[in-house]
């Protein structure tokens, strides 16, 4: 029985439900930070001891983002028929499967094979799992919420740096152990996702409003209700072209455009980081870790400020052209200049560790309930896509090319970046989720109607 005046879900207190859905969240962001992260120290060894060629270590090296594109694709598709819950719980049981396997393969195709499946089950949960904080969260919280990932990806890959720099002497097998560590944090996470409760906009969406309503009072509290989502024909089939409509087509290319060009350079570079200083000049050590990584942490936290100080328009456009500025300093500076390289280097890591947050942040917020994970999977599959490309090319341009030329084309992707943010950014800051997904869009039936 409800008590008091009743709110919206959108309008709700923060409470210990929300924090808890997003800990969860977030724990798959811990993991692939630390699966991306580990995967640059473990190559430093299997490359002298397999003998891989430039071609293998970028195949192997992109093999996990491959299986992101695979599996935000796919699983966020069946999400939305069969539901966020079972998504949310099986995503991570692949991700720890795949995890141990790591340390048994011998060969490089067991190896790209194990993190291809290990790609999918992030990917299914990068669906998932931002669409389950969104359709929860209170609106004054929903943008640092969804942003606070960068900050927990970012602990994920520094750990895996001080994991790989401590492990690496540790004999033969020391790369097996790195990757294989990565199961322990996929298995907690596993073990904690069990129970949550279904997204209640979800369960309205396919008419179930007395479940949905159950769970909102159980969980945010007794009087709040939903009262802005709608049922959607359940026999409507719904496929990837809804996001190609006439009212999504927009919000579908600006979120897979300007995903796409911030996470190229992120993945590309970082990746392959100790490889990337040494060409640069730089000296690679584990005082230079320590303050990128540094730096990291504080572009993240910086981040979950400029979300809340700032428009997320304003935000990611400003964000594009500095880091674009930044990376064509990097391709044109001589190797000798190498304090200047650092301090540019920084401001780069920095500012694209801040901005990494919005990625969390729009997809979630642009699409409508029917159809957003599908949305929000596919701006992510084509981000891992792209990113995959990127990864795979880098090793082969920079021993083709050199460092500089290679920069200079990541640069270049920035600026496309920019381009697309400036002429489509929305601005979602401050709206509820269903005015978030449809402002200036009207509404999703229009969408799906042009499905046929």
């Amino acid at each position: 029985m409800t008590t008091g005046a009743s709110i919206r879900l959108d309008d709700a207190p923060l409470n210990k439900f929300h924090i808890k859905i997003a800990g969860l969240t977030f724990g798959a962001h811990f993991t692939d930070g630390y699966i991306i992260g580990v995967i640059g120290f473990a190559l430093t060894l299997i490359q002298p001891q397999m003998g891989l060629t430039p071609l293998w270590v970028g195949l192997i090296g992109s093999s996990a983002l491959i299986g992101l594109f695979l599996g935000s694709l796919v699983l966020g598709w069946v999400s939305d028929y069969i539901g966020r819950q079972k998504i949310f719980v099986t995503s991570f049981i692949i991700i720890t499967l795949g995890s141990a396997l790591q340390f048994f393969v011998d060969t490089p195709v067991e190896l790209f094979l194990c993190r291809v499946l290990i790609g999918i089950g992030l990917g299914g949960d990068y669906s998932v799992g931002h669409t389950m904080l969104a359709e929860f969260a209170p609106r004054k919280h929903r943008g640092v919420l969804l942003g606070s990932f960068s900050v927990i990806w970012t602990f994920g890959y520094v750990a895996a740096s001080f994991v790989g720099f401590f492990m690496q002497n540790l004999g033969p097998d020391a790369w097996r152990l790195m990757l294989a560590t990565s199961a322990l944090p996929a298995f907690l996470i596993l073990i904690l996702r069990i129970g949550t409760p279904e997204s209640p906009r979800w369960l309205i969406s396919k008419g179930r409003k007395d479940e949905a309503l159950a769970i909102v009072q159980k969980h945010v509290g007794p009087n709040v209700v939903l009262d802005d989502e709608a049922e959607v024909d359940s026999h409507k089939k719904r496929s990837f072209m809804a996001l190609f409509s006439k009212d999504m087509r927009k919000r579908t290319a600006f979120n897979s455009l300007f995903f796409v060009c911030l996470v190229i350079p992120y993945f590309a570079i970082y990746t392959f980081l100790p490889s990337i200083l040494n060409l640069m000049g730089l000296s690679e050590n584990f005082g230079t870790d320590l303050l990128l990584n540094v730096i990291l942490i504080v572009g993240a936290v910086l981040g979950i400020w400029f979300t809340v100080i700032f428009s997320r328009r304003g935000f990611l456009i400003y964000s594009f052209i500095f880091l674009s500025v930044m990376l064509v300093l990097l391709s044109v500076l001589p190797t000798s200049a190498s304090f200047l390289m650092i301090l540019v280097f920084a401001g780069f890591t920095l500012i694209m560790s801040a901005v990494s947050n919005l990625v969390g942040v729009f997809p979630a917020e642009s699409f409508p309930t029917e159809i957003r994970s599908l949305g929000v999977g596919f701006a992510t599959s084509m981000s891992r896509l792209g990113s995959a490309i990127g990864t795979f090319l880098l090793p082969i341009s920079t021993a083709s090319f050199g460092i500089q030329f290679s920069t200079m084309g990541l640069a270049i992707v920035l600026i496309i970046g920019t381009i697309v943010s400036i002429a489509w950014a929305p601005e979602t800051k401050n709206l509820t989720l269903t005015e978030a997904a449809t402002k200036d869009e009207r509404t999703v039936k229009t969408a799906l109607k042009e499905e046929k």
